[in-house]
């Protein structure tokens, strides 16, 4: 991997309930393994390839890891994998939105307009509170500062950055990946728009076109132990 860039912290400049799939803690926050979780998400350490111990011993364990990124990047595939090397679980926010709602991500969208949509990403993501989990986040998120703020709080955000061609390789259909494209603006103009807020709220940068999901992973395994 040839680009990973180690960033410094900054602020962020940006713009229900939960089922059983995730309990809730005493502070009122959405967690995983409190009571009536059953993780549907996770990857146990039994499944998981070990790290070895000096990297595994530099990312704390009561710590999590936050990808974000642009619809494409591979946010849920590489949560799943880098969850495995830490045997730690993962957890992917559209799904738990849908899980929260009882509604697919698009249905929510037409029914709740893009604003609606936006304030329902941002308080299930601000109530997260997760210890050894790998975080794949909505392309969105980045419009939501009390989400950002709480992945911040909770551990290293990593962005996977992907190139314009690859984004709108990708996406395909925007409206089969629940993409709203505001009114005026094309997928190009979003995708110019979300690149400095993902910078912004991220702590390392990591390409995730033109390699392998395995070479990825390791390059945020080395991003976020240096």
């Amino acid at each position: 991997m040839r680009d990973v860039e180690k960033r410094r912290a900054r602020p962020f400049l940006a713009k229900g309930r939960l089922s059983d799939n995730v309990g809730v803690n005493g502070k009122g926050r959405y967690e995983i393994g409190a009571k009536k979780a059953k993780r549907p998400f996770a990857a146990t350490a039994a499944d998981a390839d070990p790290m070895q111990p000096p990297l595994l011993g530099r990312i704390s364990d009561e710590r999590c890891v936050s990808l974000i990124g642009m619809a494409g990047a591979g946010k849920t595939t590489l949560a799943t994998l880098l969850a495995r090397h830490l045997g730690w679980a993962s957890l992917d926010t559209d799904r738990l939105i849908e899980a929260t709602t009882g509604e697919r991500l698009a249905d929510l969208l037409t029914r709740l307009g893009l604003a609606g949509f936006l304030r329902l990403e941002e308080d299930v993501v601000a109530g997260l509170g997760v210890k050894r989990c790998v975080v794949a986040t909505g392309g969105s998120v980045v419009y939501c500062p009390r989400a950002v703020a709480r992945l911040r709080a909770c551990g290293p955000v990593v962005y996977l950055s992907i190139d314009l061609p690859t984004f709108l390789a990708r996406v395909g259909d925007p409206g089969a990946r629940a993409f709203v494209v505001p009114e005026g603006m094309t997928l190009a103009d979003v995708y110019a728009e979300r690149q400095p807020l993902y910078a912004a709220a991220a702590d390392v940068t990591v390409t995730s076109c033109g390699v392998t999901p395995e070479a990825c992973v390791e390059e945020i395994l080395k991003g976020i132990a240096s």
